[in-house]
């Protein structure tokens, strides 16, 4: 059976994110294909790897698309599963005076929860390098025993484990609850991508590095990867911690997507460096190539379909004078 580099589990969904508005004066959205870990599998297709993801979309017009989606990026979809009774999961993207955004989701339940234990092609994640999950598929049943049970299969099979908590805590039925899955992703894991906000509601510490510290003592992950918006991110690897930071683009007309890119890359080198024994050099390029990355996305609607380029990112670098 082919070999993947990444295989990825959770949210495949219908990204609803305004595009203008009508001559009525009514928004306009535009339907584009999201969820968190696919957006880090298409990053990770444009740098030439091989992935695939496992997950459950509605049988419907819009599960159609987001297959097609899939399949025009080149993930494989073997583990895509389709749902007769439960309509695609939708999320409606809004911008904040801040620039920050608003999701409502319109999920309950949504076809993405429905997956099955008996559905998770675990031959995919034994086939592969890395497994990548987030936190969005242990919000509910029957999808977190599901992600369990691929997790479990990951550990079985010595497969890298890397999770992102991606926080919406509006599908969450109790921040209690919330703190407790996420912390189950972290006992999980060996790769951990975390944004400046989740690290402090989990550790209610604001001092970053203090906060790591703090969680590094319950959850010893090897690489920790911090990311803090316009503020850059930070890694740490062992006794060693880098900083980089952003590249802020004037054109920036929307986030989304943006953390998913920066995991993307950041995967991407891990699967050559490995993810423990980094040098602070290492990680400062290895932030570089991902914060570029991530400052191209901003400036595209959605994110999935848009990944940049390999050369793209190296220009932002050598404009920068990072290459």
């Amino acid at each position: 059976m082919e070999k993947y580099d990444v295989v990825a589990m959770g949210e495949l969904l219908i990204d609803f994110t305004q595009n203008g508005y009508s001559d009525r004066g009514n928004p306009v959205f535009e339907a584009n294909p999201g969820g968190a870990p696919c957006n880090v599998l298409a990053m990770l297709q444009k740098l030439g790897r091989k992935t695939a993801f496992i997950g459950k979309v509605g049988q419907d017009g819009f599960g159609y698309q987001l297959e097609k989606a899939l399949k025009e990026t080149g993930i494989a979809t073997e583990g895509l599963r389709f749902d007769k009774e439960v309509h695609t999961t939708l999320a409606v993207v809004q911008k904040k005076e801040d620039g920050d955004r608003d999701f409502s989701f319109y999920r309950k339940p949504g076809a993405d929860v429905m997956l099955r234990m008996e559905e998770v092609r675990e031959d995919l994640i034994q086939n592969a390098k890395i497994f990548h999950f987030g936190s969005l598929s242990l919000t509910d049943e029957p999808i977190r025993k599901a992600t369990q049970r691929a997790v479990q299969a990951a550990k079985n099979a010595g497969i890298w484990l890397s999770f992102d908590p991606n926080l919406r805590k509006p599908l969450w039925e109790s921040e209690a609850l919330a703190k407790e899955q996420i912390r189950y992703g972290l006992k999980h894991c060996h790769i951990l991508k975390i944004s400046d906000d989740e690290l402090v509601w989990l550790t209610g510490e604001r001092d970053h590095d203090k906060a790591v510290e703090q969680l590094r003592a319950e959850f010893p992950v090897p690489l920790i990867l911090l990311s803090m918006g316009k503020e850059g991110s930070r890694a740490y690897c062992g006794g060693q911690t880098a900083e980089m930071a952003s590249f802020l683009n004037e054109n920036t007309i929307e986030t989304t997507g943006a953390g998913d890119t920066f995991m993307g890359c950041m995967l991407h080198q891990v699967l050559s460096k490995g993810y423990q024994g980094l040098s602070r050099q290492e990680m400062e390029e290895m932030l570089a190539f991902a914060n570029a990355a991530a400052s191209i996305i901003t400036t595209r609607r959605g994110a999935l379909r848009v990944m940049p380029e390999e050369e793209e990112i190296k220009g932002v670098l050598e404009y920068n004078g990072k290459s």
